[in-house]
């Protein structure tokens, strides 16, 4: 048996977040799960686990706020005993437009509040990254108020393809390596 992977979709709980460009992490996470159930865990997250191939992954949602994302992965990271360096974190990315996705290990928090909480608690930003592109606003519209509004209607009849694209990038980052995985999907 592989040794087990995490892989954490940043977002917000509730209702009101759920179809928003900041909860495209937790989308892909829905996706990668979708044949599976998932339960509450002490972490105060929400946790399936899942198998490719032979690898067990537990994918993760936080029960908490975006800016709240360390605590809770790090709890589940140390629960599990899975070190960063099979941790991916997938996010949302307003400096990439709509449907580009980035693969990367470690780096700056580019003014993301989730990473930057998450770097905190793992006192260091090792973890592996999938940014996925939802774009800047077109207007003076603050970023902040921008990732928390739905996908537009055009976006919304391409979303089912990059949430898609998006799994698929995780699942070649796990099965292939980071390189491998950058030359694939490095758009």
């Amino acid at each position: 048996m592989a040794d087990r992977w995490l892989v954490f979709g940043l977002g917000n709980p509730g209702d009101q977040y759920a179809k928003t460009r900041h909860n495209i992490g937790q989308m892909v996470i829905n996706y990668l799960a979708s044949n599976s159930k998932f339960t509450s865990h002490k972490s105060r997250t929400e946790i399936a686990d899942i198998y490719l191939g032979q690898i067990p992954l537990t994918v993760a949602k936080s029960k908490l706020y975006m800016n709240e994302s360390g605590a809770p992965l790090k709890a589940l990271a140390d629960f599990y005993k899975v070190p960063v360096q099979r941790v991916i974190v997938v996010q949302d990315e307003i400096d990439l437009p709509f449907g580009a996705i980035r693969i990367k290990q470690a780096g700056g928090d580019n003014g993301h509040n989730g990473l930057k909480d998450i770097t905190k608690h793992f006192a260091g930003p090792d973890y592996f990254r999938i940014r996925l592109g939802v774009g800047r606003p077109s207007g003076p519209q603050a970023p902040a108020d921008w990732v928390l509004k739905p996908f537009s209607t055009a976006e919304q009849k391409e979303l089912p393809d990059f949430i898609a694209q998006s799994a698929q990038a995780v699942e070649c980052l796990i099965e292939k390596g980071l390189m491998q995985a950058q030359q694939e999907f490095n758009s």
